[in-house]
């Protein structure tokens, strides 16, 4: 037998986005006579997640508020109100700038020398990378990273340019299928017309600012440019304007050095046949 705890009192002003959300659940689920059994059957999930996201133990996928929103009568869009401020929790709070910058940015100028970006990552890619580091609430990670891709995907979608080393394709994550899953995912990005991928081939030597550290640039319909360079234990932003102007000339030289976008695109197909078909 399943025994369920009394909802939280909702006033409570101690209580987390995260374990509001999983609150307002409970509460709509028990209005309704409504197992979880029944709950996690109208929104595609099990049981055990829906009672973990009513504890606040799981960060919620974007689909489960969608599909509390429609199941419950009086949701009203409530739920993906909820769930906006509870997917913060699924985010270190020295990722929270740049999440929300990324969230405005009508441009992306992305440089990374060892792996995919989260933000072109697939789910069995992203988990792989992460699960290295042997973090806590791994899925919840998971989950975050993924929903930063919907800027690729909305109506005026963010404008992505990559510029990748060879190293990324070849550095097997996980797995031969995760690559091959990864690199589909990649040659997709680049037949996008909003998109860009360029490659930096490997030709055992070092080229330029191909040492650099992973970074980006981006750009916002009003303000300057500001730069996101991944670090050890956290990134950091710049927005100074020799700061920002030094990143451009860098990303302009990685261009310059990588492969023309349509030869990148055959060089990902080639190694995706050559090492992972």
């Amino acid at each position: 037998m399943t025994v369920e705890l009394s909802p939280d009192d909702a006033t409570d002003p101690g209580l987390s986005p995260l374990r509001n959300f999983g609150n307002e659940v409970m509460l709509e689920r028990t209005r309704m006579n409504m197992s979880r059994v029944e709950l996690g059957r109208a929104v595609a999930c099990g049981e055990s997640l829906v009672a973990k996201i009513e504890r606040g133990d799981r960060v919620p996928q974007r689909e489960f508020a969608e599909g509390c929103d429609q199941v419950f009568p009086h949701g009203n869009g409530r739920f993906m109100r909820l769930w906006r401020l509870a997917l913060r929790y699924a985010y270190p709070p020295w990722f929270w700038p740049y999440v929300a910058l990324e969230k405005k940015a009508t441009g992306l100028r992305m440089f990374n020398p060892v792996v995919a970006p989260g933000i072109v990552q697939t789910r069995s890619y992203a988990t792989a990378i992460l699960k290295e580091g042997r973090p806590k609430g791994l899925e919840d990670l998971v989950t975050a990273r993924l929903e930063r891709q919907q800027i690729l995907q909305r109506e005026e979608p963010t404008g992505l340019w990559l510029v990748l080393h060879e190293r990324v394709l070849r550095n097997v994550v996980g797995s031969e299928e995760i690559m091959r899953e990864q690199l589909l995912r990649l040659l997709q990005i680049a037949e996008t017309s909003t998109h860009r991928v360029q490659i930096i081939r490997d030709e055992g030597r070092y080229r330029g600012p191909v040492g650099a550290a992973p970074f980006v640039l981006m750009s916002f319909e009003e303000g300057a440019d500001v730069v996101h360079v991944d670090g050890f234990p956290r990134g950091y932003v710049l927005a100074e304007q020799d700061e920002v102007a030094d990143a451009e000339d860098a990303y302009d030289l990685l261009r310059a050095l990588a492969m023309p976008l349509e030869e990148s695109a055959e060089l990902i197909n080639s190694v995706l046949k050559e090492c992972y078909s």
